[in-house]
Protein backbone atom coordinates (compact mmCIF):
# COMPACT_ATOMS: atom_id res chain seq x y z
CA UNK A 1 0.00 0.00 0.00
CA UNK A 2 1.76 3.19 -0.95
CA UNK A 3 2.16 6.32 1.47
CA UNK A 4 -0.40 8.79 2.06
CA UNK A 5 1.00 12.14 0.39
CA UNK A 6 0.94 14.05 3.79
CA UNK A 7 2.08 11.25 6.60
CA UNK A 8 0.47 13.08 9.52
CA UNK A 9 -2.82 15.18 9.31
CA UNK A 10 -4.60 17.16 12.16
CA UNK A 11 -8.14 18.17 12.25
CA UNK A 12 -10.24 19.80 14.57
CA UNK A 13 -13.14 17.32 13.89
CA UNK A 14 -10.98 14.34 14.51
CA UNK A 15 -10.02 13.00 17.96
CA UNK A 16 -9.95 16.99 19.47
CA UNK A 17 -6.93 17.94 17.14
CA UNK A 18 -4.36 15.70 17.95
CA UNK A 19 -1.94 14.79 14.93
CA UNK A 20 -2.76 11.63 13.45
CA UNK A 21 -1.53 9.31 10.92
CA UNK A 22 -2.98 10.23 7.73
CA UNK A 23 -6.11 8.21 7.18
CA UNK A 24 -6.75 6.45 10.03
CA UNK A 25 -7.63 7.70 13.89
CA UNK A 26 -4.05 6.66 15.40
CA UNK A 27 -2.74 9.62 17.04
CA UNK A 28 1.17 10.40 16.92
CA UNK A 29 1.03 10.02 20.48
CA UNK A 30 0.60 6.52 20.42
CA UNK A 31 3.51 5.44 18.52
CA UNK A 32 5.68 7.48 20.89
CA UNK A 33 4.04 6.08 23.81
CA UNK A 34 4.59 2.62 22.95
CA UNK A 35 8.27 3.47 21.90
CA UNK A 36 8.86 5.35 25.14
CA UNK A 37 7.48 2.01 27.12
CA UNK A 38 10.04 0.04 25.30
CA UNK A 39 7.45 -1.74 23.00
CA UNK A 40 8.85 -3.13 20.17
CA UNK A 41 7.25 -1.77 16.28
CA UNK A 42 5.10 -5.33 15.91
CA UNK A 43 3.32 -4.50 19.58
CA UNK A 44 2.23 -1.12 17.88
CA UNK A 45 1.32 -2.50 14.24
CA UNK A 46 -1.05 -4.92 16.10
CA UNK A 47 -2.59 -2.78 18.30
CA UNK A 48 -3.16 -0.24 15.61
CA UNK A 49 -3.56 -2.36 12.42
CA UNK A 50 -4.90 0.56 10.06
CA UNK A 51 -1.03 1.90 9.85
CA UNK A 52 1.15 -0.25 7.69
CA UNK A 53 4.74 -0.35 9.04
CA UNK A 54 5.72 1.56 6.01
CA UNK A 55 3.67 4.50 7.25
CA UNK A 56 4.79 4.30 11.33
CA UNK A 57 8.99 4.07 9.92
CA UNK A 58 8.26 7.13 7.04
CA UNK A 59 7.17 8.99 10.52
CA UNK A 60 9.57 7.91 12.79
CA UNK A 61 12.15 9.30 9.63
CA UNK A 62 10.06 12.32 9.59
CA UNK A 63 10.42 13.12 13.14
CA UNK A 64 14.31 12.23 13.41
CA UNK A 65 14.97 14.28 10.37
CA UNK A 66 12.68 16.92 11.82
CA UNK A 67 14.96 16.68 15.24
CA UNK A 68 17.93 16.59 13.01
CA UNK A 69 17.47 20.25 10.95
CA UNK A 70 16.94 21.56 14.35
Amino acid sequence: MPLPPALLTRSPDVLHGQVVFAGTRVPLQALMDYREEGSSMDEFLDDFPSVTRDHAVAVLELARDSLAAN
